[in-house]
This record gives structure tokens, C-alpha cells and sequence, in this order.
């Protein structure tokens, strides 16, 4: 008994006593401001999950920005449940955000859609192989559960993924040969959309 009283008030026993005690408080916490998800499937290509690596992405998605501070807009990737199975958990992209006017895409039957109030347009980096906008049409915003905030896995791909940049034409065929893919995919979304200007 004398062994084990000296130990209780030790400044390790403490700690690690202190620890286990708020886990379950920080477990909870966290997982609802934020939560892990493992990509699957190519519609994301090439920012996640891309060809040339050999794991699938695990991202990390803030719910916080979603629900709390709702901050989160054009460009972002995000989490929603699908408008066509509420038990699917997609994850695209938000092409263009209510109030602006967007030219669809294949297999969409109108060319171009003005997204209406409490709505966004959605899709996938890689549109051929994503059920997206394209096919449902504009998705309420209440369907959306959280934003990419970054991939966790794998370790060469860690930090922020989705980037955003400035959309500008290249001004000569050099420019446009030094382009990166992913950034002329990013231009080619962003030349579909129309934003109403503000006075």
C-alpha cells in the first residue's frame, strides 16, 4: 500500500490520469468538427487519388467550415450525400455556387443552368467517370456535410490538396505547353462558369 500511494501522486500519474479522463471529451470533439475518409474511386483525378500513386488518398474533411462557419464556396471539395441515395457519401468538387450561371455538360439536357437560391453545382476533376451535376442537376446546400481541408496518406502526399488559382487565359502556345493538367482543368471549369457581378 505504502509502494502504490507515492505513485498516485506522482506528476506521471497525473498526466497519463488526466489524459484518459479528457480522451473521450477529445474523441468526441473532434469528431464532430472534423472527420477521415478514405477516397475511393477515380471522379477526383488527378487531385486525389491519382494515377501515379500506389495508395488510395486519406483526407482529412472539417465539418466545422460546413456547419458552423459555413465557409466554403467555389472550388472548394467537398462531402455531401448524394441527392439520388442519401446513404452515398460523395465527394466532388462545387463548381459554381447560387446566383451564377454554369454551361453543363454531357449528359445534362440544358447547355446552361442558373443555380438557384440555397443550391450549388457539383462535380468530379475527372467528369467522364462522376456521377455529378451533370446528370442530378443543381444539389441543395443542406446536403453538403463537410470541406477538404487536406490529405493525411499518403506520407509524399501530405498538405493541402485542391488549391485554388486565378483564372487567366495563356497569352502565347509557350505558356500553354508550360501549363500544368490539373491547372488547365481548373481554368477549363472556371471559363464554364458565370459569376453575376456586384455593384
Amino acid at each position: 500500500m505504502s509502494f502504490l500511494a507515492p505513485s498516485k501522486n506522482s506528476w506521471a500519474f497525473r498526466r497519463s490520469w488526466s489524459i484518459i479522463y479528457w480522451l473521450p471529451t477529445g474523441i468526441f470533439l473532434s469528431s464532430y468538427f472534423f472527420h477521415v475518409k478514405t477516397v475511393s474511386g477515380r471522379s477526383m483525378q488527378p487531385t486525389l487519388n491519382p494515377d501515379n500513386s500506389r495508395w488510395k488518398d486519406v483526407v482529412l474533411f472539417s465539418k466545422f467550415a460546413v456547419h458552423t462557419t459555413q465557409e466554403y464556396g467555389r472550388d472548394d471539395i467537398v462531402t455531401l450525400r448524394s441527392p439520388e441515395d442519401p446513404r452515398r457519401i460523395l465527394i466532388k468538387r462545387i463548381i459554381a455556387m447560387e446566383g451564377d450561371t454554369v454551361k453543363t455538360l454531357p449528359p445534362y439536357p440544358d447547355q446552361e443552368v442558373k443555380i438557384p437560391p440555397g443550391y450549388v453545382w457539383i462535380e468530379g476533376d475527372e467528369h467522364f467517370v462522376s456521377d455529378d451535376s451533370n446528370r442530378f442537376g443543381p444539389v441543395s446546400q443542406s446536403l453538403i456535410e463537410s470541406k477538404l481541408v487536406m490529405v493525411v496518406w499518403p506520407p509524399d502526399r501530405f498538405g493541402a490538396a485542391g488549391r485554388r488559382t486565378d483564372y487567366r487565359p495563356p497569352r502565347n502556345a509557350r505558356e500553354e505547353r508550360h501549363i500544368s493538367d490539373a491547372v488547365k482543368r481548373e481554368q477549363a471549369r472556371h471559363s464554364r462558369v458565370r459569376v453575376p457581378t456586384t455593384l
